[in-house]
């Protein structure tokens, strides 16, 4: 048991490392497709970002730091879908919030109170992540990878063993968790997912993730 967070990183970056033409390939790609995402849906992007800003006057953007390759912070991009009083709405409703508690801090998407009428429909939909192609572009993220995590949950990694493949990779738009089940999955199953991934990193195993995606998207598989 690692007795900080610190600790868990130092450790984890120690081993695991992958071919460099592996890693300058998938990174060559991801820029490349990002710049190409971001010019193709620049019209959506700023259709997205009025709504939201027209639904209650609050921010276009949630920004929140996040796990990345090798132990760097970086601060991860998403269109809020969330009130701007969100945890005050769900703490006014004790049943509520205990359910939320229960269930691993999740809430069903028609139930959440925290979520905005737009919100519920970009987080159906998961265009609340496209801000993350920002990411993908300047080199914190990958279009492929584990979910970018808060440090918190490293040491969950850790005692699953998974650290060290997790902080080998930059974390991704979509991944093994979003085509797999996303959130009706337990916590042992997304490392699982993660670890396989980690494993067999190739362009042709990001590409087929990639083509599932969408799939996923629409049919709105384990969505919260």
């Amino acid at each position: 048991m690692y007795a900080t967070q610190t600790e868990a990183i130092e450790d984890a970056t120690y081993h695991l490392e992958w071919p460099d033409v592996t890693r300058r390939a998938k990174r060559g790609f991801d820029a490349v497709a990002a710049l190409a995402l971001l010019i193709l849906l620049t019209p959506l992007l700023l259709l997205i970002a009025l709504a939201v800003k027209l639904e209650d006057g609050g921010p276009v953007l949630f920004r929140q730091d996040r796990l990345g390759r090798g132990g760097d912070m970086f601060r991860i991009a998403k269109f809020r879908s969330m009130a701007v009083d969100a945890e005050a709405r769900l703490r006014a409703n004790p049943d509520l919030y205990i359910r939320y508690v229960r269930n691993d801090f999740k809430l069903d998407l028609a139930e959440d109170v925290r979520i905005t009428r737009l919100g519920r429909f970009l987080r159906a939909s998961s265009l609340d992540e496209l801000p993350q192609l920002l990411n993908v572009l300047l080199g914190d993220m990958s279009l492929v990878g584990p979910r970018p995590i808060v440090l918190a949950e490293l040491v969950q990694y850790s005692q699953r063993g998974a650290a060290q493949a997790y902080l080998s990779v930059r974390p991704g738009l979509t991944g093994p968790w979003q085509v797999g089940g996303r959130s009706s999955l337990g916590y042992d199953d997304r490392v699982q997912l993660d670890l396989t991934y980690v494993a067999d990193i190739s362009i042709g195993t990001d590409l087929r993730i990639l083509l599932r995606t969408p799939i996923v998207v629409l049919r709105r598989d384990g969505i919260y």
